[in-house]
């Protein structure tokens, strides 16, 4: 075992949440600190890759929320990075869907179908909401008459749009606030430096960094978390290569994904008020997947740049975005799957994943287009590191289960994009909860300093009484603590300090 690092606070992740959190503890004084990313890089599921020439974006890929009356903070780390960016419009894919055979849907049918589908899920989400209120409950036997009434869909054009309603949340279905506080406008990004750019720019503001790579030894990258010990005293922190780190507090920035898997041994375990809220967070699992060619074979132009497969099978390649708006020449089209379809695309080759995407491009375009010469899968799902893309939590859904789920253990304080009450599943979700997570731990920390002091001051008077000096100062009896050697000890591990977790 390697020697034990101590410091004031641990970061367990760097991603936008963990960097958010560690650039405001730097900026209010708390310089000792150490960030433990399990990658060999920082951004979490912000990551670029380079493919078929330029720079796509594995996760997070759009700042969604801009032109609202308040602005985006994350839209504004992006302009002030200079990072570039495409409008994306989706407003005309439901008038570019394609049946098995090839042909487009005439608009009027596609319009019809696509304005029965919202008008039947605002129905059944208004239900649910009165539900609620109501004290019945989601799931109550009024809610299933209604599902009675809602017919699901079954034909390949309803499947495509409950696809691209619900699995890409749509703004005319569902009171997101994150559309309904920063605007309904959304920015791919397409700049070579990447999404995570951004990330670097922040780091770069606490972390010593040369030539765009951060060299600062406070970040450690490539540093497992497998078990995390904590009691009112501190926190131990165990890495799988074997080092060891302590420290009054820690921030754990993984995702939900990793907390419902076993990847860290809690010691105590978490109580199960927590355990509970944990595993009430669904886990969403997005996609995309990248595809090269020779040349272009599909439509361009004004709005082209997405289009939908009709298939009998819910979410089967359904979604495409061509990426010549953001790479004009690049010749790469992109298909997003998500939960079940990303699990079984993940399990399977990436050739046979690429002999169905062939086969639903041959279905609307055609027998003679060639032949991909390079494809890219990412795998959020089997990443241990991740374990998912974002956390999913019902429209309607009980407040106090994320409540649980960002609420501290002790010395241990949660954090990232499913801690954010309100734009969770966001990168500025995750942005903003770091920030409030910090505050919240820097509130403590001076809370603790305060009781600390009340509990010096209570060791003053026999402190007097011993010297014979009742007229002594106290900043003076402070200083003779020293003289005396009264262990240190006697402070840190005083019952008067913070509570024990209740478990």
């Amino acid at each position: 075992m390697d020697s034990i690092t101590r410091c004031s606070v641990i970061v367990v992740g760097a991603g936008v949440s963990g960097i958010s959190a560690a650039k405001v503890l730097a900026e209010k004084g708390v310089e000792d600190l150490v960030i433990l990313e399990a990658s060999d890089r920082i951004g979490g599921r912000v990551r670029k890759e380079d493919f078929g020439g330029v720079s796509v974006e594995l996760g997070a890929g759009w700042v969604a929320g801009v032109g609202g009356k308040e602005s985006n903070p994350v839209w504004e780390l992006a302009r002030k990075s200079g990072l570039r960016t495409c409008f994306s419009d989706y407003s005309n894919a439901r008038y570019n869907i394609y049946d098995r055979s090839g042909k487009l849907f005439p608009s009027g049918v596609a319009a019809d179908s696509y304005k029965k589908a919202v008008e039947s899920a605002i129905q059944m989400i208004r239900h649910q909401e009165a539900n609620h209120h109501g004290g019945g409950g989601i799931g109550g036997a009024d809610l299933s008459k209604l599902s009675e009434q809602l017919p699901d869909p079954k034909t390949p054009i309803e499947l495509a749009i409950d696809f691209i309603l619900h699995d890409f949340e749509m703004a005319e279905v569902e009171p997101i606030s994150t559309f309904l506080e920063f605007g309904e406008r959304e920015y791919l990004v397409a700049d070579e430096r990447g999404y995570e750019y951004i990330l670097y720019k922040m780091a770069e503001t606490f972390l010593f960094s040369s030539e765009g790579k951060i060299l600062d030894s406070r970040l450690k990258l490539n540093k497992v978390v497998r078990e995390l010990q904590h009691s009112r005293n501190g926190i131990m922190v165990k890495t799988e290569d074997g080092c060891v780190y302590e420290a009054d507090y820690v921030i754990l920035s993984v995702s939900i994904g990793v907390l419902q898997s076993d990847l860290i041994t809690f010691r105590p375990p978490l109580p199960r008020w927590k355990t509970e809220a944990i595993e009430k967070c669904d886990v969403m699992v997005y996609t995309k997947i990248f595809l090269k060619f020779p040349y272009k074979f599909w439509p361009c132009g004004p709005g082209k740049e997405f289009f939908i497969y009709a298939h009998e099978r819910r979410g089967y390649f359904t979604f495409w975005q061509h990426m010549e708006n953001a790479y004009p020449g690049s010749n790469i089209l992109v298909v997003t799957l998500t939960n079940g379809e990303s699990k079984r695309v993940e399990a399977q080759s990436d050739e046979e994943t690429l002999k169905e995407a062939m086969g639903v491009l041959r279905d609307m375009f055609g027998p003679d287009i060639p032949n991909a010469t390079d494809i890219l899968v990412p795998c959020w799902w089997n990443n241990r590191f991740q374990r998912g893309s974002y956390s999913n939590y019902p429209i309607i859904s009980n407040p106090q289960v994320v409540n649980n789920i960002k609420a501290p253990l002790g010395r241990i304080f949660f954090s990232g994009e499913h801690t954010s009450e309100k734009f969770s599943g966001y990168v500025h979700g995750g942005y903003l909860a770091g920030i409030d997570t910090a505050d919240s731990l820097l509130e403590e920390m001076r809370k603790e300093a305060e009781r600390k002091a009340e509990n010096q001051t209570f060791m003053l008077e026999p402190l007097l009484a011993l010297t014979g000096s009742l007229t002594l100062s106290q900043t003076d009896a402070v200083s003779a603590l020293n003289t005396f050697d009264i262990p240190r000890q006697l402070f840190l591990t005083s019952k008067l300090g913070m509570p024990e977790a209740i478990l």
